[in-house]
């Protein structure tokens, strides 16, 4: 297997684990990547398959060479295999000469099937443009039917208002929650969920981050860490509004507000606080890759941090 069929071998197994597969790799593998990635292998495999002659497989039929070397004044007609003790010889045989009879049982017939010819560039071009069909489907089918843009648009713009809601809240003033269906503001390409202007009146979060919102709040439905992080991000977004500028202090000030927030959206009080306890946890992960993000040992119970000093739970 050559190298590229491998990987477009990995890359179709990895869609299919990223569909079937567990939620937490859907929450932080965008699947447009993984989309960008495998076009990018088809057009090389369309261009190879349009730039490719219609070359002969190898040969395998004694050479001239061979020819040379072992007598072979002409193409044999045929070649046999004659057992001459513990080895095996090659005899070629042309249509006048035959072996004796004699020997008839200690012969191999050896047929040597005749050269083929490479897939035709044609066909190449083909396949390649319905595994790029495939992908296409695959990602409309999932944008389309079980993504943010699978809800009408009444039901979005209720969702939307409903998260404005809840940020106003803990921002202490009005703001208006925008979820960027167009990925100008965050998104993959940007490497963030959610993005606000320090002391504004609105904030932009990723359209996957308002389907775990709106599944928790509308539906009552959990998907462990993914719908903690939405809660996180959604308060984070909330203390930007607020005014806090320093990352690492509103992440801290977010996981401890995303308790109440996510009460409000239909957790327990003890479920919200575990998925909060959980993102305080995580947070040492995501902060390797973005350093500013990561909370200060202050972020504890009775630290500088702590919103609540009187009360012992935390977040």
């Amino acid at each position: 297997m050559s190298p590229w069929v491998a990987v477009r071998v990995a890359l179709v197994l990895f869609v299919l684990l990223w569909i079937l597969g567990p939620s937490e790799l859907r929450s932080f593998v965008p699947l447009l990547l993984v989309f960008l990635v495998a076009l990018a292998l088809e057009v090389q495999f369309l261009v190879g398959a349009l730039r490719s002659s219609s070359a002969r497989l190898p040969d395998r039929r004694p050479q001239e060479v061979d020819r040379d070397r072992y007598g072979f004044e002409r193409e044999p007609d045929e070649l046999v295999v004659v057992e001459d003790g513990d080895a095996e010889v090659w005899l070629a045989v042309s249509e006048d000469e035959s072996p004796d009879e004699d020997d008839e049982e200690d012969e191999v017939e050896h047929d040597e099937p005749a050269p083929r010819r490479a897939p035709s560039p044609v066909r190449r071009f083909l396949v390649g443009l319905a595994l790029i069909a495939a992908l296409v489907a695959t990602i409309w089918v999932l944008e389309s039917r079980t993504g943010w843009d699978s809800l009408d648009r009444e039901t979005r713009i209720e969702a939307t208002d409903r998260f404005a809601d809840e940020a106003s809240r803990v921002a202490g003033k009005p703001v208006t929650i925008f979820c960027d269906e167009s990925g100008d503001f965050v998104g993959a390409v940007q490497h963030t969920d959610g993005v606000a202007i320090v002391g504004g009146d609105h904030a932009y979060l990723t359209p996957e981050r308002c389907l775990d919102l709106y599944r928790l709040a509308f539906e009552g439905e959990v998907t462990g860490s993914r719908t903690g992080r939405a809660i996180a991000v959604l308060a984070h977004e909330a203390w930007h509004l607020r005014g806090e500028r320093d990352e690492g202090t509103t992440e801290c000030y977010a996981l401890q507000s995303g308790v109440e927030l996510g009460r409000r959206l239909g957790l327990s009080e003890d479920r919200a606080r575990q998925l909060m306890r959980q993102q305080l946890t995580e947070n040492a992960l995501r902060g390797v890759g973005s350093f500013e993000y990561r909370v200060t040992p202050e972020c504890r119970d009775g630290g500088r941090l702590d919103l609540h000093p009187g009360d012992s739970s935390f977040p």
